[in-house]
């Protein structure tokens, strides 16, 4: 049997196994693609100033979406004030930005060379509570990866003393470019991710981490970098925020890094061979020093996750949970065109429009679910998924009876796709209901074209899924009713290359999103069974995740 049909009557079997249950449940209303036409543009409407947190941008869109959420029919489901919920969940995430030019440079020999800030480096506002960051001709180490896991016998570190140093990693995981190794071969890890890459730093106690960045490893372009980087940061408030965060975190580009390398009597190409290998020891850029001098206006803000809720008939006390992020990157550098405002109407007005959508759909059913159901718009997802790890380190509703996490988040808007992926390459129940359930819109599943990308890790799902929570974040399709995969592809490279995290990402008028309103028939199906039966899906036996759900097994009961 080749794999095509073995992978075709395995979807099958789970389609048919899962058919009584879902025969059971009503048909799935419509959804109106001109109303979700209409949200998407009004949510990325220059109005908005591109849902930055902590800006008159959030204040008008909490607004918003709590009036769409209540106009729906759903009830608040935030915080508790005065005995009552409200529509909010606050946020409280440390605020942090660089004031004024930063005056950053790179020495060789003794020779100083100036770096512009976006240029060949991005440097983001220090996040470990430091109101100025002076770092005078600080040495260089080349530390492979920058990747220390013991489970997998690879320390990039081998012991050097990093401590008032700068080092210098690679993005993505030292399997990337062979596709074989220690690290899963093509599909990304937590190690290949920046976020792993500067916790490490800070724990080996480094001065900062400069990632050498690639197109490739990196999956998006140096200008998603500078976007991404140089304008506000914002952190959960941590105890130890020094434990978390180096003094100094920036990108680098790869060709100034090829020459930073070359100057220091180093080959770029041949130790980046070299870090693919468990061999690999950090190396010194001899002669090379790096100095920054900037100030930091940080401090404690307060975001907030928006929470709409149906609570269910028979058992309120458990809870599906529908999420999606209402954030984008604000006002921030300029384009070509000398447009500042960075709308964020694909990524992710989409999915706030869908949760609006999704929740006025429920409110309107004949019959309430049994289950409780909770709509959660969460903030700072840009900034490192900071809504959703609020929420799950401090449930509104117990983790342990939530049954499933279901993300949106930048849905196409165009028309409908003959599949669906899901962010990563997962397993757990989920997946199987949900493959049942696409089945009866005759769509097939599509495993993550680009695993490598580490999409798992860069969507509000996996707060939870780390907590052992059951959860997905459902993608469009890529293989277009009307001009099949080719169409679909070449749309997702253009967007990537054109308007990922950059002002171009706007409301288009000829958007017809036909495509997402038929997927939320597909994900209010989903969500309608996990409400109306008694089932607790899982991860597989195999799964990282599966302990962590398992220890609360006696709360399910």
């Amino acid at each position: 049997m080749n794999k095509s049909l073995a992978v075709s009557l395995l979807s099958v079997s789970i389609a048919l196994a899962l058919q009584p249950a879902l025969a059971a449940n009503p048909k799935a209303p419509t959804f109106d693609p001109k109303r979700l036409s209409d949200e998407v543009k009004v949510l990325s409407s220059d109005e908005f100033e591109g849902r930055g947190p902590a800006t008159a941008g959030e204040a008008k869109t909490v607004a918003y979406v709590s009036a769409q959420m209540q106009a729906a029919g759903l009830q608040p489901g935030g915080d508790i004030k005065d005995g009552k919920r409200t529509w909010t969940q606050a946020v409280p995430l440390l605020r942090s930005e660089i004031t004024g030019t930063p005056m950053l440079s790179m020495s060789e020999g003794g020779k100083a060379q100036a770096l512009t800030q976006g240029e060949q480096i991005a440097v983001r506002a220090a996040l470990n509570g430091d109101k100025h960051v002076t770092i005078k001709d600080a040495p260089l180490v080349f530390v492979g990866y920058g990747v220390k896991a013991p489970e997998r016998n690879w320390d990039d570190f081998k012991g050097m003393d990093v401590k008032g140093k700068i080092i210098v990693a690679l993005i993505n995981d030292p399997d990337f470019e062979t596709g074989q190794g220690d690290f899963g071969g093509k599909a990304m890890t937590y190690y290949g991710r920046w976020t792993y890459k500067y916790e490490e730093a800070a724990r080996q106690g480094a001065a900062g981490l400069l990632i050498v960045h690639e197109t490739d490893p990196a999956s998006y372009g140096w200008a998603t970098v500078k976007n991404s980087n140089t304008n506000t940061m914002f952190d959960v408030v941590r105890d130890d925020p020094r434990a978390a965060h180096a003094p100094l975190e920036g990108w680098i580009q790869r060709d100034f890094a090829v020459t930073l390398f070359k100057q220091a009597g180093l080959d770029f190409d041949a130790l980046k061979k070299q870090a693919q290998t468990r061999d690999f020891k950090p190396v010194e850029l001899k002669g090379a020093n790096f100095s920054a001098d900037y100030d930091v206006d940080s401090k404690v803000i307060t975001s907030q996750n928006v929470v709409g809720r149906l609570d269910g008939s028979k058992r309120p006390d458990e809870t599906v949970i529908y999420s999606a992020h209402w954030d984008h990157l604000g006002v921030g550098q300029p384009d070509a065109k000398g447009d500042r405002i960075y709308n964020g109407a694909v990524d992710n007005a989409t999915g706030t429009a869908a949760l609006i959508e999704l929740g006025r759909a429920f409110a309107h059913a004949k019959k309430k679910p049994e289950r409780s159901l909770v709509f959660l718009n969460v903030t700072a997802e840009e900034k490192g998924l900071l809504g959703s790890e609020y929420y799950s380190s401090k449930p509104l509703y117990p983790l342990s009876k939530t049954v499933g996490v279901i993300n949106m988040d930048a849905l196409d808007p165009h028309g409908p796709a003959r599949d669906f992926n899901i962010s990563g390459s997962a397993k757990l129940d989920l997946i199987d209901q949900l493959v049942a359930t696409a089945a009866k819109w005759n769509m097939t599943y599509s495993p993550d074209p680009k695993p490598e990308a580490g999409h798992f890790f860069r969507s509000d799902h996996f707060p939870f899924a780390k907590r052992g929570v059951p959860a997905i974040s459902y993608g469009s399709g890529d293989d277009r009713i009307e001009g099949g995969v080719a169409a679909s592809k070449a749309w997702s490279e253009s967007y990537t290359r054109d308007r990922y995290h950059q002002p171009a990402d706007e409301w288009e008028a000829s958007w017809p999103f036909t495509g997402m309103a038929r997927d939320l028939q597909v994900l209010y199906t989903l969500g309608s069974d996990l409400a109306n039966s008694t089932q607790w899906p899982n991860w597989a036996q195999d799964s990282e995740f599966r302990a962590a759900r398992d220890a609360s097994a006696a709360e399910r009961k």
